[in-house]
């Protein structure tokens, strides 16, 4: 967490400006939507709570929804390893609809796996409409290990990398395992395709989904914040939409060398990228 609130104080201001707060003829300040990582909650006054304080005072008069899914804090860490992913995002789907705030727009910032889960709202969810969407650190191609987890949950950390290990897609461990929904095992692309019950779908890997490609391309920008140094998401690569080369673990390559870019070209339109280097 003090990693992320380091990199904040120095890109935030830069990060703030890419969302674009004020929208429409009468000047309304976009309301901002946050969703929290793995081994984080919507309010926890060390993270997720000071960045939105820190939007707060840095935009006057912004709403900021940080997104809580579950009833309690503890329900909503809990639900970021174990609720299935698809159910999670139709919750905040529902949410983001009723909410009379969000009609006329919002913009979206994700912090690791809630990057993607939000770009999955964005295909799949688009009214009320998203404007600006910054993934920070999101893992938009998957993860292909789970090096280090964040505080106290590392050892959950241990159980689920022992789960993902020896079976990432069976049935149960993709139905109880939010990590196991975006594993991307390069060494089994097959059964990667067949068998994600998220990530696959969000990126189009077994077929094209015209609607997701149309609703995404209405994002007026899609920033993607890549951590150099990276000590939980690897490959790194996958925070700017590059991972693995198909076959083997080792060599890394962008969206655009991979030779399976045609359904997911559409991601790349109107896109704004930030390189943020940590030490």
């Amino acid at each position: 967490m003090t990693t992320l609130l380091s990199m904040l104080l120095g890109a935030g201001p830069l990060l703030l400006l890419a969302l674009n707060p004020v929208h429409g003829s009468d000047n309304a300040t976009l309301p901002l939507v946050l969703w929290h990582g793995m081994g984080d909650s919507c309010c926890n006054p060390l993270s997720m709570g000071s960045i939105k304080k820190m939007v707060e005072e840095t935009i006057p008069g912004i709403d900021v929804l940080s997104l809580m899914i579950g009833k309690t804090d503890i329900q909503d860490t809990e639900n970021g390893f174990f609720m299935d992913v698809n159910e999670q995002v139709s919750m905040v789907c529902s949410q983001l609809a009723q909410d009379p705030k969000l009609k006329d727009g919002y913009n979206a910032m994700g912090f690791s796996q809630g990057g993607q889960f939000l770009r999955a709202v964005a295909q799949r969810c688009p009214s009320p409409p998203m404007k600006t969407l910054i993934s920070v650190g999101g893992q938009q191609q998957g993860v292909y290990g789970l090096p280090k987890c964040p505080g106290e949950s590392s050892h959950i950390c241990d159980w689920i990398r022992k789960k993902l290990n020896s079976g990432a897609y069976t049935d149960i461990v993709q139905k109880h395992l939010v990590q196991a929904q975006y594993w991307h095992d390069p060494l089994n692309d097959d059964l990667y395709k067949k068998h994600s019950l998220f990530l696959a779908d969000i990126n189009q890997e077994r077929v094209v989904n015209e609607t997701y490609k149309k609703n995404l391309q209405l994002l007026d920008k899609f920033v993607m914040v890549k951590f150099l140094q990276d000590s939980v998401v690897d490959p790194a690569d996958t925070e700017w939409f590059g991972f693995l080369k198909t076959g083997q673990a080792k060599e890394t390559e962008t969206l655009q060398e991979s030779t399976n870019t045609g359904s997911r070209m559409a991601f790349l339109k109107s896109s704004v990228t930030f390189n943020v280097a940590l030490s």
